[in-house]
């Protein structure tokens, strides 16, 4: 059984009804308590996010008359008879009093948008949110519910880590939880973790970060270790803003920053897309050449420049235009955040789908902080982290490739250049979903293709798909790179080539020069009448036919039929 939550106020947390005006912890501007109270605890002065109770959360965040609280056992471990200035228990009644929960945590069912999900939201309030059994358990039953329920799970975070009052138990809770984040993993259902100021210690190193999405409010603080026990312990001056959302972002640890007003919106975005698939059925009108006779001859050198031009559509012009709900995400989880690499989540015409796809740059000026479209072991493994969340969930990928190759540098080979993209090939080559690759402009060597082993290959009319750009192959073979017309002639990198040489299934007719609108019609179209096909085959046959498909590649003898 369940009871029905109480829809409690939003009033600013430690803040008596009766005071007219607060003072802001950051900015120290006065601000008029309603309106911070109607900004959610954001200060209109400065921006910053005031903390917020679980139950200001649940009504936050959850849609009205929709909370449903998930009742879950409390219970009170003092196995140690853990005493500091008072005993364990008094400690927990006084909280208690003072929050008015149970424990660190609430647990609730609800819908965001329309669309149903789990909610596991920790109050800083109760004993600094620490991780103790009882929120363990907590944590723990609401994973179970989602996975029962088949609902994505929500886990709002604040914590300063494990209750040093319950001992080695607290920490077992870190393990406890991170095996029900397994099982929804191997049960494909969507987890968000929202990380809210603070966020450390076991919570950090448990639950909050096994999330597949981890969505940060602006400035929230999240490590293992606070400040200064690292400042102390190595001695060292800390980066500015180290350990905040922003920092995290850069390093490739979060995948976006949202701030309270945007928080519902980006979250139903995300349920909308990793919630469960939709069905459809109408195919549209087919746009792809699949006969090498149909395109004219070119030579292929015209569409090497045209490939480079300057005005294509890049991967995220193609998500505005293709993609409803589309949510972009960032980070390796490991180091870095590589910006010539894109993934997200999306709908393209009805169907959730993943998106990975590198990214050059429109103009000149980005070219540079794009690293020139060419990605780093960071972007591949961001890459990698996508198409095992598309595996996870049953959606399809669609991978857009332009670029001229992985990014040749000490830092890159330092980092494992070769084996990530090795690891890619591998992934894709059992990614149990469809996969439909389209080589939008350039397609160059191995960096291409560790996002290229797809069931269907197809690129636009004037892209370029080779083992080495012509210049490089001039070099090597004739020592002169203005020998390039030549390399892409004998490369023949060109659509018309590469379709009569099987390498791709399909040609996407070119738009106008600077027509994105065109252009992205004819890719969703080439797209939707790739995946609808795939989608209805069975996961064994769409494997088997993958395996083949590149297996035959110098074997022509291999798949042949009577």
């Amino acid at each position: 059984m369940t009871e029905t939550l109480p829809a409690p106020p939003i009033p600013r947390p430690d803040t008596p009804r009766s005071v007219d005006w607060v003072l802001c912890r950051s900015c120290d501007a006065m601000v008029y308590a309603k309106r911070l109270q109607r900004a959610a605890g954001v200060c209109p002065e400065c921006g910053h996010h005031s903390p917020l109770t679980a139950p200001e959360r649940l009504v936050q965040l959850l849609d009205a008359g929709s909370v449903e609280a998930l009742p879950v056992d409390v219970p009170d471990a003092d196995v140690l008879a853990f005493v500091d200035s008072k005993p364990y228990p008094d400690r927990l009644r006084d909280a208690r009093r003072r929050t008015g929960l149970d424990e660190a945590v609430l647990c609730a069912r609800g819908r965001i948008a329309g669309h149903p999900v789990v909610v596991a939201a920790m109050d800083f309030r109760f004993l600094g949110g620490s991780l103790g059994a009882a929120v363990g358990e907590a944590i723990t039953r609401a994973c179970e519910v989602a996975e029962a329920e088949r609902t994505p799970l929500l886990l709002v975070s604040a914590s300063g880590g494990a209750r040093m009052q319950e001992g080695i138990l607290a920490l077992m809770q870190m393990a406890k939880t991170s095996q029900a984040l397994r099982r929804l993993d191997e049960a494909g259902v969507l987890t968000i973790s929202l990380i809210t100021d603070p966020t450390y210690g076991g919570v950090a190193a448990s639950f909050a970060t096994l999330c597949d999405v981890i969505v940060a409010e602006p400035g929230a603080r999240l490590g293992f270790a606070g400040p200064r026990v690292i400042a102390q312990t190595i001695g060292e001056t800390l980066p500015a803003g180290f350990q905040t959302a922003e920092y995290l972002l850069e390093h490739g640890i979060i995948d976006l920053i949202a701030p309270r007003a945007e928080l519902r919106g980006t979250l139903a975005k995300l349920l909308a897309v990793g919630g469960g698939a939709a069905e459809v059925t109408d195919e549209p009108a087919s746009v792809l050449v699949r006969d090498a006779a149909q395109l004219p001859e070119r030579h292929p050198w015209e569409a090497v420049r045209a490939a480079r031009r300057f005005g294509r559509p890049t991967t995220l012009d193609y998500a505005n235009l293709l993609l409803e709900d589309f949510t972009e995400l960032h980070g390796d989880r490991m180091a870095a955040d590589c910006t010539a690499m894109i993934t997200g989540l999306g709908r393209l015409a009805g169907i959730p789908v993943v998106l990975v796809g590198t990214q050059k740059g429109r103009t000149p000026a980005e070219l540079p902080k794009r690293n020139y479209g060419m990605p780093t072991p960071a972007g591949y493994r961001k890459a990698a982290r996508a198409m095992r969340l598309a595996g996870k969930l049953g959606l399809p990928v669609v991978s857009l490739v332009d670029t001229s190759g992985a990014f040749p540098g000490v830092a890159a080979e330092e980092q494992g250049q070769a084996v990530a993209i090795a690891e890619n090939l591998r992934l894709l080559s059992g990614l149990p979903v469809p996969v439909v690759a389209v080589v939008t402009g350039e397609g160059g060597s191995g960096g291409a293709l560790a996002l290229a082993l797809a069931d269907e290959v197809l690129m636009c009319g004037d892209a370029v798909y080779s083992v080495i750009t012509p210049e490089g192959c001039a070099s090597i073979l004739w020592k002169d790179a203005g020998a390039a017309p030549r390399a892409a002639e004998a490369l023949r990198v060109d659509a018309r080539s590469l379709l009569d040489l099987g390498v791709v299934d399909g040609v996407v007719p070119e738009a106008e020069h600077g027509d994105h609108v065109a252009a992205a019609d004819n890719l969703g179209s080439a797209l939707v009448g790739s995946l609808l096909p795939l989608s209805r085959m069975d996961r064994e046959t769409r494997l088997a036919r993958r395996h083949e498909r590149f297996r035959r590649f110098g074997a022509p003898h291999i798949g042949e039929t009577a």
